[in-house]
């Protein structure tokens, strides 16, 4: 039988193998461009819709891959990553099931992913998170002193959620953004809408934040004259819930291919929400490693040039690597599958 060690320098072999063509993809305009699983066909990997599978039976491993490849999230990197993780884990595996999917069905056994971004940790905080869609109803009369301006109603919600966030839990936000401002600077607009995304540490907390806002935003509205409705825009998404197990044989591998993870911060970090509903169904991971300083948020213009960079290319190459390694010894251990469960039901009777 192979040793760990020889199949993790086949591993790492052969992502340097790829390394080229990894970069190449990485460097591809997309956007919202949904990854390509053209090169995993060409690997044998058998396609439907979204989700390539190589292999049959479990173990079954799923790299999860984002919806796009947006830049200014490092989606681009995460996308060539789980590609070259999958390639090269499927060129060392012996037994069990590949899964590369951007959703992961009742079958998998474990979950792999990662998130770039401006701190290296094993354990990302993800936080609970929903959206929120608050919709204005004012009046058009026949003349401005007969009308109620719904864009003004909802200037005054967006004025009172903001004085609501200095009362918020620890951990907590609320962003908005306008969907809907009237049509014409001629008529007093009758309507008018927001949605707001919210998040939480948890989902108890995000109720609270949920209820809170809902409150300020009906009172806002009613001070103007105006009514709001509020409804969630979208479902509740749960906190992320790591499996230690699996995170810290990731951890030991991207430190074997030159990159320290530190401990975890308090702060939760942008990440797919998915990631987070996934976690309370099976073991997963969803490491962050950073591409740039914590002075370049996530989402920016800046870290999306980011993504171009030497730095870049180590991180993806590196946790191409590591990925891959991680996957490759779920699928030569059993036992180390068996132990990602045990973690996970054990801290599911706990309660996360």
């Amino acid at each position: 039988m192979e040793s760990d060690e020889d199949r993790h320098d086949r591993t790492d072999h052969e992502i340097e193998l790829l390394a080229e063509r990894l970069w190449a993809w990485s460097r591809e305009p997309a956007g919202e461009q949904e990854p390509d699983l053209g090169p995993l066909a060409e690997a044998g990997f058998e396609i439907d819709g979204r989700t390539a599978r190589y292999g049959s039976g479990r173990p079954c491993v799923a790299l999860l891959l984002p919806s796009d490849r947006l830049r200014e999230f490092g989606h681009n990197l995460v996308a060539a990553a789980v590609l070259g993780a999958a390639l090269a884990t499927v060129r060392t595996r012996e037994s069990g099931s590949v899964v590369v999917t951007d959703r992961a069905g009742d079958e998998i056994d474990a979950v792999l992913t990662f998130q770039p971004g401006v701190h290296t940790w094993a354990a990302a905080p993800l936080a609970a998170r929903t959206e929120l869609r608050v919709s204005v109803h004012g009046n058009s009369g026949p003349a401005p002193e007969d009308s109620t301006d719904a864009v003004a109603g909802l200037v005054q919600v967006f004025t009172a959620i903001a004085a609501l966030r200095a009362r918020l839990p620890a951990g907590a936000a609320v962003r908005g953004i306008v969907t809907h401002g009237g049509e014409s600077t001629e008529v007093v607009p009758d309507f008018a809408e927001a949605r707001f995304g919210l998040r939480a540490p948890d989902s108890k907390t995000l109720g609270h934040v949920v209820t809170e806002v809902t409150t300020a935003a009906e009172g806002a509205a009613m001070a103007t004259g105006t009514k709001a409705n509020v409804e969630r825009f979208g479902p509740i998404h749960a906190r992320f819930q790591d499996n230690p197990v699996l995170s810290g044989h990731f951890a030991r591998h991207l430190a074997a291919c030159g990159i320290h993870a530190s401990p975890s911060g308090a702060a939760a970090i942008p990440g797919r929400p998915e990631v987070g509903d996934l976690s309370v169904r099976m073991p997963a991971i969803h490491p962050s490693v950073a591409l740039h300083d914590p002075v370049r948020a996530v989402g920016s213009r800046a870290f999306a040039e980011a993504t171009g960079s030497p730095r870049a290319r180590t991180v993806l190459l590196a946790t191409a690597s590591a990925l891959a390694r991680t996957a490759s010894d779920l699928l030569a251990h059993p036992a180390l599958v068996r132990q990602a469960w045990d973690n996970f039901a054990d801290r599911a009777r706990r309660g996360g």
